[in-house]
């Protein structure tokens, strides 16, 4: 398993921006799809967004379509995830995560095989 590492959340305003990133210990990672995934206070983990191997096709769940932007540089085995006009239903705890699956398949936790420890997303004034 990949070892993956996510960084970039904290406390922003409603309406604001946040970039999550997801680095990876392991070159396999750029043969792996990735996606994110968010947690909040009493919730089941849900899929929020992926992308493949290449990076060419990405795919995203309603509640965030259209706010937020997946991408990937293979180069810097990196995963990041462009977050705006935030909401506070927004807030949780947000994980990377890899699979040998497609981007367009994955969308169930039990998909993926490797996961970050998670990294806190908190929108409020």
């Amino acid at each position: 398993q990949v070892q993956l590492v996510e960084s970039g959340g904290g406390l922003v305003q409603p309406g604001g921006s946040l970039r999550l990133s997801c680095a990876a210990s392991a070159r396999t990672f750029i043969t792996q799809a990735v996606g994110w995934f968010r947690q909040a206070p009493g919730k089941e983990r849900e899929f929020i967004t992926s992308v493949s191997r290449s990076g060419g096709s990405t795919y995203y769940a309603d509640s965030v379509k259209g706010r937020f932007t997946i991408s990937r540089d293979n180069a810097k085995k990196t995963v990041y995830l462009q977050m705006n006009r935030l909401k506070s239903e927004d807030t949780a705890v947000y994980y990377c995560a890899a699979t040998w699956l497609t981007a367009a398949s994955a969308r169930a936790r039990a998909d993926y095989d490797s996961w970050g420890q998670g990294t806190q997303v908190t929108v409020s004034s």
